[in-house]
């Protein structure tokens, strides 16, 4: 019998390239994360390297992962938002980061519902390291940079406890504006002591209702941290506002 077509006459080139895009699907193998080598991919695979070869190609093909010369192959982007209009609106429309929180509380309140539902032990071990590192920058008052991503890498977590791929890919391919949106909300709500506690202990209720497996309570949760954050920020701007106009009138411009 051949080795490069499996018993029901499939080649093993496809099962090797199925197997591989269910670990991406899945979260196992990430955007921009480099394949394991080839060696480990066969163990774990039980497929010969040339059959892991054509797998890859096949992959490369479909644009699944990227191949650069001396590095090795990488996962790609399943869905990119690094380019278009977009893009652009959010660069040039400030105003268009409250759209974003509103998606914000749609992804992320179905993400923490059904992340009770469904998340195992190793979810929740994962979301708990999330959460502390997040805590523990707090506390530390780690530089706004590094605030952002811990925040973000949080919420990711959750939403990957959800176990819905496309869910969790669509929040993926946000992630350059989900980290915009967070940067946002930390320079403008962490240094003000009253935002700044009611973030942490809103953290804190979305964390302790899903590994609780507390659904609508996680869903609730999420939903009215994103939802709080926007409301936050407009009444911040409106605030800023009202402070340019009072100056404009007091220096006779109005």
């Amino acid at each position: 019998m051949s080795t490069d077509t499996t018993p029901r006459g499939r080649q093993v080139a496809d099962v090797v390239a199925e197997q591989i895009e269910r670990l991406i699907m899945d979260g196992v193998l990430k955007a921009g994360q480099p394949l394991p080598s080839e060696r480990r991919l066969t163990e774990k695979l039980g497929a010969s390297r040339t059959a892991l070869r054509e797998g890859l190609k096949l992959l490369r093909a479909r644009g699944l992962i990227r191949t650069e010369q001396g590095k090795g192959s990488f996962v790609a982007p399943i869905s990119q938002v690094d380019a278009g209009p977009l893009v652009h609106l959010f660069h040039s429309q400030p105003r268009t980061l409250y759209d974003l929180l509103e998606v914000r509380a749609l992804l992320e309140g179905e993400s923490a519902r059904l992340a009770a539902i469904r998340g195992t032990e190793a979810d929740f071990i994962m979301i708990r390291r999330r959460y502390e590192a997040m805590v523990a920058a707090h506390e530390h008052d780690t530089d706004s940079a590094t605030h952002a991503h811990l925040d973000h890498a949080f919420h990711l977590a959750v939403c990957e406890a959800s176990h819905n791929p496309v869910l969790t890919h669509t929040l993926q391919s946000l992630t350059d504006l989900m980290l915009g949106s967070v940067f946002a909300c930390v320079n403008n709500l962490y240094h003000r002591d009253p935002h700044r506690g009611q973030i942490e202990r809103q953290h804190a209720a979305v964390f302790e209702a899903v590994v609780a497996r507390l659904p609508e309570q996680a869903h609730r949760a999420a939903t009215e941290h994103v939802n709080s954050v926007r409301q936050s920020l407009l009444d911040i701007e409106q605030e800023e506002q009202r402070l340019v106009r009072a100056t404009l009138r007091l220096e006779g411009w109005a």
